[in-house]
């Protein structure tokens, strides 16, 4: 198995620190909204590595973390007049349902920044003592990035030409540093703003010690795999190594893997052109499935142009191996004869020949795009060589081998027996006399219970419609 490492800039032979066990940390995200599709995309992507993993018979740690204190977070808490606690607790459970959607398994742990304040004050601790940070006057503590000699080996940035251009970088209390490239570890409260106690002033932790110290907690002191968007390898990634290293005196992360951007009708995607588009958005016109499969449909490292376009062909694709898995069932459970015959058992190792080609995909730097055309490939031969006249064991072995490649992509191609029209029509009766009664609360769970099942209502002055995602 090969993976692109940003640390070397090439496909390398993967080889885990410990033998069957992989050690994997993916940066979440801030938790101040909804999530939106460019923060679905890596979720997405390194849920899918996992899942090959263990498909290859490694036991994953996987870790990845939310960030609960942050400036946007406090700016939200302000304007609604509550805490950033609140906050923060209702976009988790928020970011939760989105991933249960998209079917992104939860992680072996997903640690909180505020609830590892502690091993932050620590971590800093040993940075000072070891002389690569300092704190300034008013309580700020800076980490030395000139006295870390591999400082840019990640982004492959020159120091010189960082010094050069550090304007772009600055931050409040320049003045106060040693060096202009200097970063935050600790910064002193501001009036209204959450706070923790520490050596050197109350005040919180500035962004980058959060990812070394979780890290650090749950997986030890090096890893496997660091992954995230390509946006986080300069300053974010870089400064954690610097950081976790120095601290430390090992190796941070073996592996460095990053997905590319994800543009809007080839635009970057920004609140200011109207272009943001949140999962949840997404999930009143698509089922989440659809979403994934689009996500999956390219190479990670290439950019992805999301479009109503490119949504719909997903949809029809992603309802072509539906209908091929559900006609494999059908002709699995009708058929006369349920044992192969000799030139079935030719036909059966003709399909597993699919499942090497997906593997060899995979292998290849997790090149989802290339595994799904094994996928379709699989769909075709079923198509053409299952028939009314094949025994239940052939229709059963290709669906087997459908499902199982689907689940290493996370695609869920098995539907549960379908929701029938009049049933629908029961419970949208139920909600109306809900809403009427002013019980919101089961009108909102009748509304779920459908979404969940594939059915999307809408409210309209005609009255309620609803259609199949």
């Amino acid at each position: 198995m090969k993976l692109f490492n940003t640390l070397t800039r090439r496909k390398e032979e993967f080889v885990p620190l410990e033998e069957g066990k992989v050690r994997m940390y993916v940066c979440g995200p801030t938790v101040y909204n909804l999530i939106h599709i460019g923060n679905a995309r890596p979720m997405i992507i390194f849920d899918t590595v996992r899942r090959y993993m263990e498909y290859k018979g490694y036991e994953v740690n996987y870790v990845s973390n939310f960030t609960d204190v942050d400036d946007k977070i406090i700016k939200k808490a302000i304007e609604e007049g509550v805490s950033s606690e609140e906050i923060s607790n209702r976009y988790i459970q928020e970011c939760k349902q989105d991933m249960e959607g998209m079917n992104v398994k939860p992680a072996t742990v997903h640690p909180q920044a505020t609830q590892e304040i502690n091993g932050m004050v620590e971590m800093i601790q040993t940075l000072i003592d070891k002389g690569y940070a300092y704190a300034a006057s008013d309580g700020t503590v800076y980490f030395r990035v000139k006295k870390f000699k591999e400082y840019g080996k990640l982004s492959h940035k020159n120091l010189d030409d960082l010094q050069s251009g550090f304007r772009a970088l600055q931050v409040s209390g320049e003045d106060q540093k040693e060096d202009p490239l200097d970063f935050v570890l600790w910064k002193p409260k501001k009036e209204g703003e959450p706070s923790w106690p520490s050596p050197w002033c109350d005040g919180r932790p500035g962004w980058h010690i959060e990812c070394s110290v979780m890290s650090k907690k749950y997986l030890g002191e090096e890893i496997d795999i660091h992954a995230g968007g390509e946006d986080l390898v300069f300053p974010h990634h870089e400064n954690e190594i610097a950081q976790s290293e120095c601290c430390n005196g090992k190796i941070f992360a073996k592996y460095w893997m990053h997905n590319a951007f994800l543009n809007i009708d080839n635009r970057k995607m920004s609140k200011s052109l109207g272009n943001f588009r949140t999962v949840r958005e997404i999930s009143q016109q698509y089922d989440l499935q659809v979403l994934r499969f689009f996500m999956l449909n390219a190479h990670y490292r290439s950019p992805l142009n999301f479009s109503a376009d490119l949504m719909e062909s997903s949809k029809n694709a992603l309802e072509r191996i539906v209908e091929a898995a559900s006609r494999l069932k059908d002709r699995k459970n009708a058929a006369a004869d349920q044992k192969m015959s000799d030139m079935e058992k030719e036909l059966l190792k003709e399909a597993q020949g699919f499942t090497v080609k997906f593997e060899e995909a995979m292998d290849d730097d997790f090149n989802t795009a290339d595994a799904l055309a094994a996928v379709f490939e699989l769909v075709k031969f079923g198509n053409t060589n299952v028939t009314e006249e094949s025994s239940g064991e052939l229709a059963g072995c290709v669906l087997d081998i459908l499902v199982k490649l689907c689940d290493v992509l996370g695609l869920i191609i098995e539907k549960e027996d379908e929701i029938l029209d009049k049933e629908i029509e029961d419970l949208i009766a139920e909600r109306q006399a809900a809403r009427k009664d002013k019980n919101f609360a089961r009108a909102d769970e009748i509304r779920d219970q459908l979404l969940a099942k594939g059915i999307i209502l809408k409210d309209t002055r005609e009255g309620v419609k609803w259609q199949r995602a």
